[in-house]
């Protein structure tokens, strides 16, 4: 035993434990092995290998090398830098890493095949299954390829003409097709796709890829992915995405464009195909990958670009577990691999701008929508001077454009980011506003289930008859909309429109989405009452009204970038509208006419908008001018949790530019009874955030049922 291994386990261990490396296993870096852990073996991956002369410690030997791919150096240095990065233990990156290795392997598959032995005798229908059985296939399969009964294929394998035997499928991507042409680019389009592929071959950059809703940035990144695959046989290419229902829609133009099926990454994709996706990637055979922000910890062989497509969503930020932010990673994934990064979206993160701004990354813009679409007006409705009647949420100039639409033929979106009927359910009779046991959050009524629901902890209960808290019968109300409420109005509006939902809870998986989202691009749906899951991303060609239900509802609750994501957020929801050669308009009911963000979505001024917002950030020393990270500590006894908290308040370090707030009760004080309190701490951008939160972290010792959570770069302040 010559050498010394070290070996990173995928699991909250804050560093990489020694092994002895056995006589003759000959192990190399990033070989998945088994260690013993206790009385457990672990899968781990071995991170370095060191002389063990000199050592005076017994290592228990490495149980054994297991038959996986190897983890490439690339990726073993991305989960190191993830974890320093985000001031987490390196165990929680590499379990995101070895998802698909963990999950479990394809069935193996029974299959017939020839055996060369001849039929006793020879039949028109056993002719057709011998000439279909040169490649072997499942006796089903078989027999419908050859236009048979099962009998018939049954007949020849007890003769012995036919043999079956178990296979795994094994993970197959079909190479892209490099000699297909591309969608045909417009002036505009096809300056940005000469230098998008350019980027894409001389290594890493990053370039923002700024365009206008319905401006063809898809098909101009899709000329950049050819030209990085068409450079290098072995290049890889990863388009994240920051939602599972935007996955089929691109996968779809992926697949048009190169002739070949993309691997696909997300939740909804079954283990045994994750397992698959992984495998074959490690390998280098999945050349081009769609996925969502995990996506980012696969295995790639040759990474050559990363494309992450709207870029400003919050949806690219993990807020559990491992906290991360997937586009921010994704730039120094591509700095590691020296891969060309694109980040690409209509309305840009601050960030981002910043950096296109100064320099940092290359910026290139579409301010024109592809052929003669052109973008929508959009209007400004003043629900002080027209409100909705009693009991609605729809006010009348927004329902008199629903009529003059659906007379038209055309289609309608009624948006509004807020799932199930009512968001609050309070008792008239005592005022009790009822929320999820042990936890501040308030509970959600759902009229398809009948059910109240809790979005943060997932309790749900049926609806009760009488109010837990005083006992009134028939006193509980339903205050505010969601969207099931909004489909109900418009339902006692327009009784004969054809009318769906799209959310989570109507929408389950990525199937789903597709349907969806075809049904509505093919004109099958009048009114489409949507969350944000179609607020972004798709294509619908007879859409030309978009109604936003509550404009203000994003700028509640005062985070630093609720202005920010509120613009982004309607700015992709107006843009549905118009994409194809009919107008489009839409319009916004909204409280507050006079805002910043309403103004600038009324024209259209997104300059002006980001401008202001900037100068606003930049007198405060906040992002993009500053950075910021949180600290939460949660417990359930609330004095041990003060005691605690303030002991950590002291203990942090005096650094110049770094400002410490709190601690202070968090907007959700409880969540599943353990109190939570908040710091959040401001660093100028020359500081080394991680490391100054690292030191911090180091100086406190939490008792056994107080945790605590960093956040680099938060983007949720609740």
């Amino acid at each position: 035993m010559s050498r010394i291994a070290s070996v990173l386990l995928p699991m909250p261990l804050p560093e990489a434990f020694d092994y002895a490396e056995p006589e003759g296993m000959a192990l190399e870096p990033g070989d998945q092995v088994a260690v013993p852990l206790g009385p457990r073996l672990i899968r781990g991956v071995v991170v370095e290998l060191r002389d063990a002369l000199g050592g005076n410690r017994p290592l228990k030997p490495v149980a054994e090398r297991l038959d996986d791919p190897r983890l490439p150096p690339g990726t073993v240095a991305f989960v190191q830098w993830a974890a320093r990065y985000a001031v987490d233990a390196p165990g929680q990156p590499l379990a995101i890493a070895l998802r698909g290795a963990r999950a479990p392997k394809p069935r193996p598959v029974r299959v017939v095949e020839l055996t060369g032995a001849p039929p006793a005798r020879s039949t028109p229908a056993r002719t057709k299954v011998l000439a279909a059985a040169a490649t072997p296939m499942p006796p089903a399969d078989l027999a419908r390829a050859a236009g048979v009964s099962s009998g018939v294929v049954k007949g020849l394998i007890d003769e012995g003409v036919l043999a079956t035997r178990e296979v795994v499928a094994e993970a197959r991507f079909d190479a892209p097709d490099l000699s297909l042409t591309g969608a045909t680019l417009n002036e505009s389009q096809a300056a940005a796709a000469d230098a998008l592929k350019a980027a894409a071959v001389a290594g890493f950059g990053v370039t923002l890829l700024d365009g206008v809703t319905g401006s063809g940035k898809t098909e101009v990144y899709l000329e950049a992915a050819a030209a990085a695959l068409a450079a290098d046989p072995e290049a890889q290419v990863l388009i994240l995405l920051p939602e599972i229902a935007l996955t089929q829609a691109v996968i779809a133009r992926v697949a048009a464009r190169f002739g070949a099926q993309p691997g696909e990454w997300h939740s909804d994709v079954a283990p045994p195909a994750r397992r698959r996706v992984w495998e074959a990637v490690a390998a280098g055979a999945c050349r081009i990958v769609v996925g969502a922000r995990s996506a980012l910890f696969l295995p790639f062989r040759r990474l050559k670009l990363i494309v992450v497509d709207e870029e400003h969503d919050g949806s690219f930020k993990q807020e559990e577990g491992f906290i991360y932010h997937a586009r921010d990673l994704a730039v120094v994934r591509g700095r590691i691999e020296d891969a060309a990064v694109v980040l690409a979206s209509a309305t840009p993160s601050l960030e981002s701008l910043r950096n296109a701004e100064t320099g940092r990354y290359a910026w290139l813009r579409l301010s024109a929508r592809h052929g003669t679409a052109q973008l929508p007006d959009i209007t400004l409705i003043d629900l002080r001077q027209t409100p909705p009647e009693a009991g609605r949420w729809l006010s009348p100039p927004l329902v008199a454009a629903m009529a003059e639409t659906w007379a038209r033929g055309e289609q309608t979106l009624l948006f509004l980011n807020r799932r199930g009927y009512a968001p609050l359910v309070l008792c008239k009779a005592c005022g009790e506003r009822l929320c999820a046991p042990d936890t501040d959050s308030w509970l959600v009524e759902h009229r398809y289930t009948g059910r109240l629901v809790c979005h943060l902890t997932g309790f749900s209960m049926p609806k009760p008859a009488a109010c837990p808290h005083c006992g009134a019968k028939d006193s509980l109300v339903s205050i505010g909309p969601g969207v099931e409420r909004v489909e109900e109005e418009a339902r006692a509006l327009f009784p004969d429109a054809r009318i769906a939902v799209f959310s989570s809870d109507t929408v389950f998986d990525a199937r789903e989405a597709r349907r969806m989202v075809e049904t509505m691009a093919a004109g099958e749906i009048d009114i489409l009452v949507a969350t944000q899951a179609a607020a972004k991303g798709h294509n619908f060609p007879n859409l030309t009204l978009v109604g936003v239900v509550d404009a203000d509802l994003g700028l509640r609750g005062g985070d630093l970038r609720a202005a920010e994501r509120t613009y982004q957020l309607l700015a992709q929801a107006t843009g549905r509208a118009g994409r194809r050669d009919r107008p489009g308009r839409a319009l916004l009911q909204t409280y507050a006419p006079e805002h910043a963000v309403m103004q600038a979505l009324k024209a259209q001024d997104r300059d002006a908008f980001v401008a202001a917002e900037m100068g606003e950030r930049e007198l405060a020393g906040l992002p993009p001018f500053g950075r910021l990270a949180a600290v939460v500590a949660s417990g359930p006894d609330i004095a041990q949790l003060d005691a605690f908290v303030q002991g950590m308040a002291q203990a942090a370090p005096n650094t110049p530019g770094v400002e410490v707030y709190g601690p202070a009760d968090a907007p959700l004080g409880l969540i599943r009874g353990r109190r939570r309190k908040r710091f959040l701490v401001r660093a100028d951008r020359g500081v080394d955030l991680s490391a100054y939160m690292a030191a911090w972290r180091a100086r406190v010792r939490p008792p056994g049922q107080i945790r605590v959570a960093i956040d680099i770069d938060p983007y949720s302040f609740l």
